[in-house]
C-alpha cells in the first residue's frame, strides 16, 4: 500500500523533458512509482491519502542555493515564506556569515549577533530573543536545527565565524597566524565532518560589522583563504562560496582567486553572487561569466549566481544598511538610535549629509531623494505617505525633499520603509536573463532570503519566474524553468536523489496551478521576535507543497508538520 498517491497531474519532473500525465505513489518519504496507471483497484496499489491534482503540474521542490535561514529557524521552522513558493530544499551558512561554531566567550556570540544585525539587516533583538545560542560546535548547531525544520536544509561553515572563534577581537585586526590558521582548519573540519556542506567566504567591501569595520574575513590574506579552501579535499560532497568582490569578478585579481579556491578544493565548484540581469546590463554579465571559462581553462569550477530580477531594495534609516555607503554617512548611519534621530533632526547635520550625498560618488543615485516612494510608515502622522513620492509630500510639505524625507522617518522612529518601486521587467529584459540561463555558467539562484529583512524580498523569484517569462511572455516553457529551479541546483550541489521526479528520489513534490501561479503582493508583515516587522508575501496557484511526502503547505497556508531535515554533506550529497 502506497502512503500517498498523487492523481491526475501533468508530471514535470525536473528533467527537462516533456510533460505527462500520470499518477505519482509515494511511500517512506519517496517516490515509488509514476505513470498513467498507477494506483489502480488492487489492495497493492492502493493508498492512504489520496491528493487530486486536478490537472495541475505536479513537479520536484525548488532549491534555494543562497539563503540566509540560518537564524530564523530557531523562531519560524517553516523557514517562511519560501514553501510558499516552492522551495522544498535551501542552502544556508552563506557569504562567511553563520551562527556556529561559537567560543565560551559569550563576546563572541554577540559579535555575531551584531555582525548579522549589519552586514545581513537581521533584527538584533530577534537575535538576542529567537535564538538560544546554546552550542558551541557546528555539530552541536546542525543537531539543534534538525528537529525544527518543515523543509530541508543545508548549511556552509563560514570564515567569519571560524575567524571569530581563533582571534577573538583580532579577527578584524591583522592576518592569522601560522597556529591561528591551523586552529581554524580544524575548526572548518569538524564541520563538513559533521555534515556541513562547505565553505563560505567574503571579500566584498559592501560587508562591514556593527562597528563599521571590515568584516573577519576581509582581514584574512590570499593565503589563508586557499588554504582553508584545501580542507575539503577531505570531505566529499562539499562545494564553496565566494565574494571576490562586490561587482562580480570583473578583475584578473578576482578571477585568479575564485580560479584557485577552486583547485585548492580539488576542483570543487566555487559559486559567487550575485548577478542581475536587465537587457542593457547583459553584456556586461558575459564578460563576468568569462571568469568561469578563465577557471575552466585551469581545471578549474566557478559558477555565477542569478537572481531573476532586478533587486528593488527598501532602505531605513533604522538600519542604515546601504546608505552608510554614502561617502561620510557611515559615521552617522553607526550612531547609537537615540543618537542618529538627534543627528538627523539637526538642520545643519541635514545639509552636511546631503551635500555629502549629492558629491561624486558611484552611490550618487541613491541620493535621489524626490525619486523615493514611500512603501511603509507607522506613526499615524505620516498616514497618507504610503505609495508616493517623496517629492509629492515635499510639494505637499512645501519643504525640500530632504527634510521631508527625514521628518517622515523621524515620525516613525526611523522605521520607515522607502526606495525604488519595482519597475516592471520589459520582455527583453527576461530574454536577456533567459539567455544567462541557458549559457552554463550561471545559475538561478541568491535570493539572500532569510536575510536583509526590511530591504529585500527576492525570496518569490520562483513564482515569479512562473508567471512572467514563462506565463506571461512565452520565453521558455514549465518544463525548462522548472529544470532550472530544481535539477540545476541539485546538480550544483551534488544533491542525492533530489531536484527530480523519479522512481527512488525523495518525495519533495509540489503542485502548480499554470494558470494562476504568481507572488502575492510584498508588504511588511511584524512578527518577528521582539516585535520587528519584515518583508513578506505568500503566492497563488502552489496550494501544495510537499516534503519527504508530507504535506508542509496546504491551501495554500502553512501545516503543523516538520519533516525537513539538515542534509549532511557526504550523505545527502556527493
Amino acid at each position: 500500500m502506497y502512503d500517498m498517491l498523487i492523481r491526475g497531474g501533468w508530471v514535470v519532473d525536473g528533467t527537462g523533458d516533456e510533460r505527462r500525465l500520470a499518477n505519482v505513489a509515494i511511500t517512506d518519504g519517496r517516490i515509488t512509482a509514476i505513470g498513467p496507471d498507477i494506483g489502480g483497484t488492487s489492495p497493492d496499489e492502493a493508498a492512504r491519502t489520496v491528493l487530486e491534482a486536478d490537472g495541475r503540474a505536479v513537479c520536484p521542490g525548488f532549491i534555494d542555493v543562497h539563503t540566509h535561514y540560518d537564524a530564523q529557524v530557531f523562531w519560524d521552522g517553516t523557514l517562511s515564506p519560501s514553501p510558499l513558493h516552492g522551495v522544498t530544499t535551501v542552502i544556508g551558512g552563506n557569504c562567511g556569515f553563520t551562527i556556529a561554531p561559537l567560543s565560551d566567550n559569550p563576546a563572541d556570540g554577540e559579535y555575531l549577533m551584531r555582525m548579522l544585525s549589519r552586514v545581513e539587516g537581521m533584527p538584533l533583538e530577534s537575535l538576542r530573543e529567537g535564538v538560544p545560542w546554546n552550542w558551541r560546535t557546528t555539530a552541536e548547531y546542525l543537531d539543534a536545527v534538525d528537529p525544527l525544520l518543515a523543509v530541508n536544509a543545508g548549511f556552509k561553515v563560514g570564515h567569519s565565524a571560524i575567524r571569530r572563534v581563533v582571534m577573538g577581537d583580532e579577527a578584524t585586526r591583522r592576518e592569522a597566524t601560522d597556529a591561528e590558521l591551523e586552529a581554524m582548519a580544524t575548526l572548518l573540519s569538524d564541520g563538513l565532518s559533521a555534515g556541513a556542506m562547505g565553505f563560505s567566504s567574503t571579500w566584498s567591501t559592501t560587508h562591514n560589522d556593527a562597528e563599521g569595520r571590515p568584516v573577519p574575513s576581509r582581514h584574512a590574506s590570499r593565503d589563508e583563504v586557499l588554504a582553508l579552501c584545501s580542507v575539503l579535499v577531505d570531505h566529499p560532497g562539499t562545494s564553496l562560496e565566494m565574494l571576490a568582490a562586490a561587482g562580480g569578478p570583473t578583475d584578473d585579481e578576482s578571477k585568479s582567486l575564485l580560479c584557485d579556491m577552486s583547485l585548492a578544493a580539488g576542483g570543487r565548484q566555487v559559486n559567487w553572487n550575485v548577478m542581475q540581469v536587465t537587457a542593457s546590463t547583459v553584456d556586461e554579465c558575459f564578460e563576468k561569466l568569462e571568469a568561469s571559462s578563465y577557471a575552466a581553462e585551469r581545471g578549474g569550477r566557478v559558477v555565477a549566481l542569478t537572481i531573476p530580477m532586478v533587486i528593488a531594495a527598501r532602505f531605513s534609516m533604522a538600519s542604515g544598511f546601504v546608505l552608510d555607503a554614502i561617502p561620510g554617512w557611515a559615521e552617522v548611519m553607526f550612531l547609537p538610535h537615540e543618537e542618529k534621530k538627534r543627528v538627523l533632526a539637526d538642520p545643519a547635520e541635514r545639509r552636511r549629509l546631503d551635500d555629502l550625498a549629492q558629491g561624486d560618488h558611484p552611490f550618487r543615485r541613491l541620493a535621489n531623494w524626490g525619486a523615493m516612494t514611500i512603501f511603509d510608515t507607522v506613526a499615524p502622522e505620516n498616514d497618507g505617505c504610503d505609495g508616493r513620492t517623496v517629492a509629492d509630500i515635499a510639494a505637499e510639505r512645501g519643504c525640500g525633499a530632504f527634510d521631508a524625507l527625514l521628518d517622515i522617518c523621524l515620525a516613525d522612529d526611523l522605521l520607515t520603509s522607502f526606495g525604488r518601486p519595482d519597475v516592471p521587467a520589459s520582455v527583453a529584459d527576461w530574454q536577456a536573463r533567459v539567455d544567462i540561463w541557458r549559457d552554463g555558467r550561471a545559475v538561478i539562484g541568491a535570493s539572500d532570503a532569510g536575510a536583509h529583512l526590511d530591504l529585500l524580498a527576492t525570496f518569490n523569484y520562483p513564482t515569479r519566474v512562473l508567471a512572467e517569462p514563462v506565463r506571461q511572455h512565452g520565453l521558455l516553457s514549465l518544463e525548462e524553468a522548472i529544470h532550472r529551479m530544481t535539477a540545476v541546483q541539485a546538480d550544483l550541489y551534488g544533491l542525492v536523489d533530489r531536484g527530480r521526479l523519479v522512481e527512488g528520489a525523495h518525495a519533495d513534490v509540489i503542485l502548480i496551478d499554470e494558470a494562476t501561479v504568481d507572488s502575492d503582493p510584498v508588504a511588511m508583515r511584524p512578527d518577528l521576535p521582539g516585535g520587528a516587522a519584515r518583508l513578506y508575501a505568500g503566492a497563488t496557484g502552489i496550494d501544495d507543497v510537499l516534503v519527504a511526502g508530507v504535506p508542509v503547505v496546504a491551501d495554500g497556508a502553512f501545516t503543523k508538520y516538520r519533516p525537513g531535515r539538515v542534509l549532511r554533506s557526504g550523505t545527502d550529497s556527493r
